[in-house]
């Protein structure tokens, strides 16, 4: 398989339609890349909306459970967990019918991601939203 992320016009157009990004995986410890890259989006003016059980919430906004929780629509849903856990996010993705998924940096899970752009699903796969923002946006 040899999945390919969209081009830059393409993920210039998605950084700059997207105002809620569901951040899975969101830590609140601040040394953990989750929550640096997460509140640097913050600080562009998107609003962030965690996602992790067991967490009230992280960086001034309530933490849902599960993406099915949140209870209002969200464009774009970045994921900060391993590799073996991304086909249930693209299952949660898929059944909320979100428009865009963007994997972190560092995880790779092919089939997943094929599986989403396949259902019509953005895809962004093993690159870091807060190092793409700066590069296509921040000249």
């Amino acid at each position: 398989m040899n999945f390919e992320n969209p081009s830059d016009d393409a993920l210039r157009d998605l950084l700059r339609r997207v105002k809620n990004i569901a951040v899975v995986g969101l830590s609140p410890k601040a040394g953990r890349p989750s929550y640096t890259v997460s509140r640097a989006m913050q600080g562009f003016g998107y609003r962030i909306v965690p996602v992790r059980p067991a967490v009230e919430e992280v960086l001034g906004e309530k933490a849902y459970p599960r993406l099915a929780d949140v209870p209002f629509p969200v464009d774009l849903v970045n994921v900060f967990r391993a590799a073996e856990h991304i086909d249930a996010v693209v299952d949660e993705c898929l059944a909320l019918k979100v428009p865009a998924i963007w994997i972190q940096e560092g995880i790779i899970n092919e089939a997943a991601a094929q599986r989403a752009r396949e259902a019509g699903l953005t895809v962004v796969m093993d690159r870091c939203v807060y190092k793409n923002y700066l590069r296509l946006l921040v000249n």
